[in-house]
């Protein structure tokens, strides 16, 4: 079968995240030749968000965002590229990335609205009444403890929830938050004709209908019975009354979710045709632009969260961990682990301790020994995840530390530490609690390890991994993978479509890939055997400490 691209034409991704709008342009030999972002705080201040969100002063761990700014920032980006000359009547399919777990409420007659968009003027104008409420619960969101504990309850526990959906219910999980929204503003559900993630929200704009949830990103809600790719009865149930009215059919992620609206056509000159792809989550997107293609393949994305994930074709849903669809090949899984405190946090303790300044923070990671002279540190400037710990900063150091042995070691907590070994407390600490928990939840060792991110240009940050992983590291030419992964996605999307049927992505890339933009190179070797055996040794310790944390002030 003849799997070519149709020559001279382009293949748009976007990626609707937490801080930014991303946008990347491949050309049928899977080459970027553009991509523009609009960062939210800084380009559309009036919003007046942080890190691209609101935190509520008023109710622990509410976190949202304003819906209207997503809007906003896809008029903005389309602009750019106006300005930089695109021609947009040579992309023949559009597919995107979102924020997982966040969710858009439509008010009764939104799709009418959307059907209905006039070209001569900006989205913006037209969206002002379009939600039931403006304020878009995200990822970030801790609020939902008792809703989470509710759904659990009524389909048998934790566990049973996990081996149906794919995870136990956790508090950023759009089902637990759809409940919150039922339970307290009831109102707001009542009003809602249905309810879009971020990835379907943007998907419906660009089609001027309600685009389908696909399965994948649909994982990400605590509603999907995974194995069979379907809305779960018992799920929903424990949910909300009427659920699966308000949240549509799902769909595979390889499916077109329709045409581009006549909007796009007329206001920005789109192809009259041009396919728009279902979005899916942004971790499913990073798995597809990283081309991770088999068990053994990993990838580190260190983010705003920091998350690592995998493949696999035996998925054991457990206590912790998350599993999905994968969204480029329907015959196997992709795994994954999720930490909220990521670059953030990180960034905090460089403002503390390095002057504000990555120079000084790489410094001090390189000054500093490995194994941080038994150092430990745990770091949690926003409720975690992984550990279920609540915000708190927790510090040990384990005396006479020569990491040949465990017997006998004790440790003491501490207030401080100095600055370098702060810094390095940070950086071993998060990576150590990655490898442990991967290996808890039964990742194989990698044969490869991508690291993906915007820390995954740190060279420093880049040898802790290998170390501690004692794995050679990968990076790609691009650290925003997930806007690379939709636009690769647009172009798998438009190939299936053509072909009637799935066919493999890697179709597209086999024996090409090193001339891609897809390419990735090895960055940092392993580091050696004994090395890696002491931070064996430094991890088991540092668990037995999470662990005491997690029975003393444990959130779950």
């Amino acid at each position: 079968m003849d799997y070519s691209l149709p020559e001279d034409s382009l293949f748009l991704g976007f990626d609707s995240s937490t801080q930014s709008l991303k946008a990347t342009v491949l050309d049928t030999n899977l080459n970027i030749i553009a991509s523009e972002t609009v960062h939210f705080d800084s380009e559309l201040p009036h919003y007046k968000t942080k890190d691209g969100v609101y935190r509520d002063p008023s109710r622990t761990g509410r976190i949202v965002s304003p819906t209207l700014m997503w809007v906003e920032a896809l008029d903005l980006i389309l602009e750019k590229f106006v300005k930089a000359g695109l021609d947009f009547g040579k992309i023949v399919a559009v597919s995107g990335s979102g924020q997982q777990h966040g969710s858009v409420y439509w008010k009764k007659g939104s799709s009418a609205t959307l059907a209905s968009l006039n070209p001569e003027k900006p989205l913006l104008t037209q969206f002002g009444d379009a939600f039931a409420t403006k304020e878009s619960p995200i990822w970030m969101d801790s609020s939902t403890m008792v809703e989470c504990r509710e759904i659990e309850k009524v389909v048998g526990g934790a566990l049973q929830l996990s081996q149906l959906t794919g995870s136990r219910a956790y508090e950023r999980f759009t089902g637990p938050q759809i409940r919150k929204i039922y339970k307290t503003l009831p109102d707001v559900y009542h009003d809602t004709e249905r309810i879009s993630l971020v990835s379907s929200f943007m998907a419906s704009i660009l089609i001027g209908s309600y685009a389908s949830i696909d399965e994948t990103d649909g994982s990400g809600m605590n509603l999907v019975d995974i194995r069979q790719r379907v809305w779960s009865k018992i799920a929903l149930e424990a949910t909300a009354p009427g659920l699966e009215e308000k949240l549509g059919k799902l769909a595979p992620a390889h499916a077109v979710a329709g045409l581009i609206a006549p909007y796009f056509v007329e206001r920005f000159h789109f192809k009259n045709g041009c396919l728009v792809i279902q979005w899916s989550g942004d971790n499913p997107n990073s798995l597809a632009g990283l081309t991770l293609n088999k068990p053994g393949d990993l990838a580190i994305s260190l983010g705003t969260s920091d998350t690592i994930f995998g493949i696999t074709n035996e998925p054991r849903p457990g206590l912790e961990g998350h599993v999905f669809p994968n969204p480029v090949d329907p015959k196997c899984y992709m795994v994954m682990l999720c930490y909220k405190n990521g670059s953030l946090t990180r960034e905090d303790v460089r403002n503390r301790c390095a002057e504000q300044s990555w120079d000084v923070f790489n410094k001090f990671l390189e000054v500093t020994p490995p194994l941080n002279g038994g150092k430990l540190g745990f770091y949690y400037k926003e409720h975690e995840i992984l550990p279920p710990l609540p915000v708190g900063f927790h510090r040990y150091v384990l005396e006479n530390f020569t990491g040949d042995s465990l017997y006998g070691l004790k440790e003491h907590e501490v207030d401080g530490f100095d600055a370098p070994s702060e810094v390095r407390a940070i950086i071993e600490g998060q990576l150590l609690s990655m490898r442990a928990h991967t290996e808890r939840f039964g990742m194989p060792s990698p044969n490869r390890l991508i690291a993906t991110g915007g820390a995954s240009a740190n060279q420093s940050i880049l040898k802790a991994i290998a170390s501690i992983f004692g794995s050679d590291v990968y990076t790609v030419q691009r650290p925003d993978s997930a806007s690379l992964g939709a636009a690769l996605r647009a172009a798998h999307g438009w190939l299936c479509n053509k072909a009637g049927k799935f066919v493999p992505i890697s179709c597209m890339y086999d024996n090409k890939l090193e001339k891609t933009s897809l390419s990735c190179h090895l960055t940092m070797p392993a580091g050696d055997a004994q090395l890696l055996s002491k931070y064996t040794l430094l991890m088991k310790k540092r668990m037995e400490i999470e662990d005491q944390l997690v029975q003393k002030l444990g959130r779950s």
